[in-house]
């Protein structure tokens, strides 16, 4: 029974999350909280392509699984992908929460678990990427991942070294979702030199001595295995998908792609005053996200009940890194990198519950459980507050959109889309869901990329391309007996067709 009993508390986070996500998630394409890659990396999955840089091969991959599922349309089973990450994710939450306070106190205090799980999963950023089709959630996934496997409570040898192995693999495979994940690296190294010393006689000879060399080693091993998941990449390219950024079959365009050249650009770019103006943006997130109440429990946390170890060391690394990477990133939405640093703001929060409930438990038990289950309660009204602004489940305009511009659009027109939303929906609707073979849909924006002149001729082998440098309006020249769309979306959409001569 008492086996059948620790299960509930983590099986009422998995399906109260759920439901809050399913209730409130987009039903297909969206463009809601700032998801307009979604179509890109629908569409990249789904015809075998290659996604805007960096790739993202490895969501494409568990992506393609996800849409090979009975359920919904297209867009739909990406968006459920998202919404199973965060709450895979949660529940990760949960028990290092619990593996950390029953080692620290002897007290597996599910209480904290649930208010540090509920702080991360209800916070509007993260709720905002569990609804759509986005990178994110799978991001913070592997990030806690990696913080669970960092945290190395074993001291035997084999157990040392399959936690490198499944350490080095997963921040590879992470790295094939979301680059930035490279700054979780310093978490690879701090808790390969700082471990508990190996208690068994039957260490390899070759490892006396420097265990944490040879740590390290079989963690870079694993990394790099991990990381051969952008060989995909080119692999994808091969077979010329309709979505091919950079065309990654030569050195170049591979180099190109996973760099992420297109936006490196963006970065340090900012005066003082632009950072400073980021600074008390960021700051007010943080405040968003967890209300007053959570920002001291998660500062008390972190400083009244700090204690040297891999989990307070990384969490402060992660934190850090990835304010900092936010604040200097000079576009719109680079709120979304904070993800990472809210994940170690809501594990703070569980150990500074987990730490008042054990003191007011000397005292009067039910005082420190009244306290968690209120502090629980407070999560969930201030969830309650920011539903609209994360709810998903009624944004309509991408679908609307692309609909209306195959409806609009003449029979065999060029349609010269301008923007990401128009862009990438009409890749949705035109290469993923296969609508409409008879168009020609063009990315204005591209025209000018070699890889993206090559695609167009894989692509529509009857268009007449001219020049190194096919403009609009050359393309318009040289296939004149075409009627011709422009399209985009600012504020409402923007459709304009010409017939043909």
């Amino acid at each position: 029974m008492t086996k059948v009993i620790k299960y509930i508390p983590p099986g009422i986070l998995a399906f109260s999350l759920m439901l809050v996500y399913l209730n409130s998630m987009a039903p297909g394409l969206t463009w809601a909280n700032d998801g307009s890659d979604g179509g890109d990396l629908i569409t990249a999955a789904a015809t075998g392509g290659v996604a805007h840089p960096t790739g993202y091969p490895t969501y494409l991959l568990l992506a393609r699984l996800f849409q090979l599922l009975p359920i919904g349309p297209l867009a739909f089973r990406t968006n459920l992908m998202s919404a199973l990450a965060a709450v895979t994710a949660a529940l990760l939450v949960y028990y290092l929460i619990i593996r950390f306070l029953s080692l620290s106190n002897g007290n597996q205090n599910w209480l904290a678990g649930l208010a540090s799980a509920y702080a991360f999963g209800l916070s509007p950023l993260v709720w905002s990427q569990a609804v759509i089709t986005e990178v994110y959630a799978l991001h913070a996934l592997f990030v806690i991942l990696i913080l669970y496997l960092s945290f190395d409570d074993s001291s035997l040898h084999f157990a040392h070294k399959r936690s490198d192995r499944l350490l080095g693999l997963t921040l590879g495979l992470a790295m094939g979702n979301h680059i930035t994940t490279i700054l979780l690296f310093p978490a690879l190294l701090s808790s390969t030199f700082f471990r508990k010393p190996i208690l068994t006689g039957e260490i390899h000879s070759a490892e006396k001595g420097q265990p944490g060399i040879y740590s390290l080693l079989r963690r870079l091993v694993w990394l790099g295995t991990g990381l051969l998941v952008y060989l995909t990449l080119p692999l994808r390219a091969l077979s010329q998908p309709p979505v091919n950024w950079g065309n990654p079959v030569t050195l170049d365009g591979f180099g190109w792609l996973v760099s992420g050249k297109l936006y490196q650009d963006r970065l340090f770019v900012l005066t003082l005053s632009s950072v400073w103006s980021r600074v008390q943006t960021v700051a007010a997130l943080l405040i968003e996200q967890f209300g007053i109440p959570g920002l001291v429990i998660g500062l008390i946390g972190l400083v009244v009940f700090y204690k040297s170890s891999h989990l307070y060391r990384n969490t402060i690394w992660i934190a850090f890194v990835f304010f900092a990477f936010a604040i200097v990133y000079a576009t719109h939405d680079s709120f979304v990198y904070l993800i990472p640093a809210f994940l170690c703001f809501a594990v703070w929060i569980g150990l500074g519950v987990g730490g008042v409930m054990d003191i007011f438990a000397r005292w009067f038990h039910r005082i420190g459980v009244a306290g968690g289950l209120i502090f629980i309660l407070y999560l969930f009204i201030l969830a309650g507050n920011h539903w609209h602004q994360v709810d998903a489940s009624q944004d309509f305009r991408a679908e609307r959109f692309g609909e209306e511009v195959l409806a609009q659009a003449p029979a065999n027109a060029i349609v010269f889309a301008k923007g990401d939303k128009a862009i990438f929906t009409m890749w949705y609707f035109h290469y993923a869901l296969q609508n409409r073979p008879d168009l020609v849909v063009i990315a204005t924006d591209l025209l000018h990329f070699d890889w993206y002149q090559e695609t167009l001729h894989s692509t529509y082998p009857n268009l007449d391309l001219p020049g190194p440098f096919p403009f609009t309006e050359t393309v318009m020249l040289a296939n004149s007996e075409r009627p011709v769309c422009f399209l985009q979306f600012t504020n409402k959409a923007e459709i304009d067709c010409l017939a043909g001569k």
